[in-house]
C-alpha cells in the first residue's frame, strides 16, 4: 500500500481545484476509541515536554529581568546541553506522574493530549535542544494504559517554528515551510507513528502539527503537508486517527477537505478556542463569552463533515496569567500589554490559586466552563488546556476540579441550558 504516493496524488488534484478522489477505496477502520459515537473528554498535559514560561515560571525566573531566555530553544542554548539536560530531566520526571493519570481518569476524563517537540523525535544538527523525552513518554503510555485513558500525541513544535509562539519551542520568526523544514517535520511524524504503532489500544490519535499559523503561512502547502503526513502515518499505522489543526481558519472552511470522500480515513479536525488574545475578546462581558462559545457549537461544530474536537480551551476570560503573552510581557486585560487599554484588574488571576480567586470570578468561570462543555460536545468533544500550572488559576484544571468549578460528574450542570440546545 503506497499511502504516501496516494497522498501526493490527492494533493495534486486538490491544487488543480478538483475534488480529490481516492486511487482506491479507503475503508474506515475500527479504532480503540469510538470517535463517531463517543465524546472526547480530555485534558492537555501542557508544559511537560515543551516548556512554556507561563505554565512553569519557576524554570525561567532567573531570566525574569533579561538575559535573552524566552523559550525552550534559548533556555537550552543558554545553559548548554549538559546543564539543560540535568534540569529538564528532573522536570520531565516530576511535572506529571502516574498519580496525575489516576486523578485524570477519576475525574471522568477519557483522553490526554501530550505535546512534544520535533527535537525529541528527529533532532537536527546544530539545534541546542536536548533529548530524553521519549523514554518518559513511553512510560506515560503505560500509565495511560493502566488508568484506562486514551492518548493523542501532539507534535507541538516544528523546525523553524510553525507560528513563532514560545510554545513551538522557538519564539519569534515563523520559519516553517522554508528550506527542508516541512520534510523534517514529516520525519518527526514518521518517528512517532512507527514508535507507537503497536500501542493503538492506548495511542488513538497522532496530531501532525499544532497551530500552524495559517494567516502567515501558505495554506495550500499546509494542506499538502496534511495529506503527506496522513500518508506517512498510514505507512506504519492504520489503526490510529490522524489529527489536523484548523490553522486558525473557521471550522466550516475545512468541510470537503480530508473527509470520507477524499481518499483518507479517520481524520480529526482540531480547533483551539480562546477568547482572550485580542483587545475585543478580553473586553467581552461574561455573558458575551458564554454566547460566543454557544454560537461556535451551533454554527460550526455541529455542521463539520469530519470528527471535530476543541483540542485546546480554557476557563479564563482574561489574559492575566503571568507571562501568558510571553516572558516579561503584560496583559491586555489590565492594559500592561503593548497597545492595549485597561479593561479590569488582574488581581487574583495573574498568579495564585483557584481557591483564592474572588467569588464573582469563580461564578463566572463555572458559567463559562459549563457553556463550553455543552457547546463543544456539539462536535466530537474537547480537551482542556491544561491539567496543571504553577500559578495560573484560570488554566489549572486540577484545581478547578478541586474547587468545584469544573463539574463532577462532567455531565452535571449548575447552570443548565445556557446555550439553548
Amino acid at each position: 500500500m503506497m499511502f504516501a504516493r496516494k497522498a501526493i496524488a490527492a494533493l495534486f488534484l486538490l491544487s488543480a481545484c478538483v475534488e480529490p478522489s481516492p486511487l482506491r477505496q479507503v475503508k474506515p477502520r475500527d479504532l480503540s476509541f469510538g470517535y463517531s459515537n463517543e465524546k472526547v473528554r480530555g485534558v492537555n498535559l501542557g508544559g511537560w515536554f515543551v516548556l512554556e514560561p507561563w505554565i512553569t515560571p519557576s524554570i525561567f525566573e532567573e531570566w525574569e529581568n533579561g538575559g535573552g531566555v524566552v523559550d525552550e530553544y534559548t533556555y537550552s542554548k543558554k545553559l548548554g546541553q549538559d546543564e539543560a539536560y540535568r534540569r529538564l530531566s528532573k522536570h520531565w520526571n516530576s511535572w506529571i506522574t502516574e498519580d496525575d493519570f489516576g486523578q485524570i481518569a477519576q475525574a471522568g476524563l477519557n483522553h490526554v493530549r501530550i505535546p512534544i517537540g520535533y527535537w525529541a523525535v528527529a533532532p537536527l544538527d546544530g539545534d541546542p535542544y536536548v533529548q530524553g523525552q521519549l523514554d518518559i513518554l513511553d512510560q506515560a503510555i503505560g500509565w495511560a494504559r493502566g488508568a484506562g485513558l486514551k492518548v493523542m500525541i501532539d507534535l507541538h513544535g516544528a523546525p523553524g517554528s510553525q507560528n513563532g509562539f514560545d510554545n513551538s519551542g522557538k519564539y519569534g520568526d515563523v520559519g516553517w515551510q522554508q528550506g527542508d523544514t516541512v520534510s523534517e517535520t514529516i520525519d518527526a511524524v514518521r518517528g512517532l507513528a512507527e514508535r507507537y504503532a503497536s500501542d493503538t489500544e492506548v495511542v488513538t490519535a497522532i496530531q501532525l502539527l499544532n497551530e500552524p499559523l495559517g494567516p502567515v503561512l501558505d495554506l495550500d502547502s499546509i494542506k499538502g503537508f496534511y495529506y503527506d503526513g496522513w500518508g506517512t502515518v498510514r505507512d506504519s499505522n492504520e489503526d490510529v486517527a490522524v489529527a489536523i489543526h484548523d490553522a486558525f481558519q473557521d471550522v466550516k472552511d475545512w468541510n470537503g477537505f480530508m473527509n470520507s470522500d477524499s481518499g483518507t480515513n479517520n481524520v480529526i479536525l482540531d480547533t483551539h478556542q480562546y477568547q482572550i488574545f485580542s483587545p475585543d475578546q478580553v473586553a467581552r462581558s461574561p455573558d458575551e463569552h458564554v454566547s460566543s462559545a454557544c454560537n461556535l457549537g451551533s454554527e460550526q461544530l455541529g455542521s463539520s463533515d469530519k470528527w471535530t474536537i476543541v483540542g485546546e480551551w480554557t476557563a479564563g476570560q482574561t489574559d492575566c496569567a503571568k507571562w501568558l503573552n510571553g516572558l516579561g510581557k503584560g496583559a491586555r486585560y489590565d492594559g500592561s500589554y503593548e497597545d492595549s487599554e485597561y479593561v479590569g484588574d488582574c488581581f487574583g488571576k495573574n498568579q495564585g490559586s483557584v481557591s483564592n480567586m474572588p467569588k464573582a470570578d469563580k461564578d463566572n468561570l463555572r458559567h463559562y466552563v459549563e457553556a463550553q462543555l455543552d457547546a463543544y460536545e456539539q462536535g466530537s468533544g474537547w480537551i482542556f488546556w491544561t491539567w496543571k500550572t504553577e500559578s495560573a488559576p484560570e488554566w489549572h484544571m486540577k484545581e478547578l476540579l478541586e474547587e468545584g468549578l469544573f463539574p463532577q460528574p462532567l455531565t452535571s450542570r449548575k447552570y443548565r441550558n445556557q446555550c439553548g440546545y
